[in-house]
């Protein structure tokens, strides 16, 4: 297992929207240990394969209670079936925009389906944080971030906030 650095926004590999798993493979595998330990170290609650500059339909999620047990989590190739008509609003925030959170409104419920580490193919309706989290990083797959759900105005801040520093750190 290894830390991988995590992509922060301007990079425009975040816009990538990233190919399916073909298989499950020991590659695979190896890629979702990484992103958890980065994951974790970040610490975080979901990544993107993308966000380590992978561009493959993988996602790590742990939404366990600090001072609980940890439950790893891992979607490949998830996908978005049904989404309720009633919204949610969460404070968001991304391991790729660090620092940064804002309130963000989502479908309530979604339906997704995803292939877990062995090979097996599950359906399942997530609500609250999960919904939350599982649609941001859907978002992430598809090359959209959270600051697009905001005002123009709000987004563009953001934007050059964001470019001004990695200009600063060239």
């Amino acid at each position: 297992m290894a830390i991988r650095d995590i992509i922060i926004l301007p990079d425009k590999q975040l816009r990538l929207v990233s190919k399916p798993v073909e298989k499950v493979t020991a590659e695979v595998r190896k890629l979702a240990d990484d992103m958890f330990e980065t994951m974790y170290d970040a610490p975080g609650i979901g990544l993107a394969a993308i966000q380590i500059g992978v561009p493959q339909r993988l996602i790590t999620m742990d939404l366990a209670k600090k001072e609980g047990p940890p439950n790893p989590r891992v979607f490949i190739n998830p996908e978005i079936l049904w989404s309720s008509e009633e919204k949610g609003s969460y404070e968001e925030g991304c391991l790729s925009i660090p620092e940064y959170y804002e309130e963000v409104e989502r479908p309530a419920k979604v339906r997704v389906r995803f292939t877990d580490l062995d090979g097996k193919v599950h359906e399942e309706e997530a609500e609250g944080l999960f919904a939350t989290c599982i649609q941001h990083e859907i978002d992430h797959l598809n090359g959209v971030l959270f600051v697009d759900y905001l005002s123009k105005l709000k987004r563009d801040r953001v934007m050059k906030k964001f470019m001004k520093a990695a200009k600063r750190a060239e």
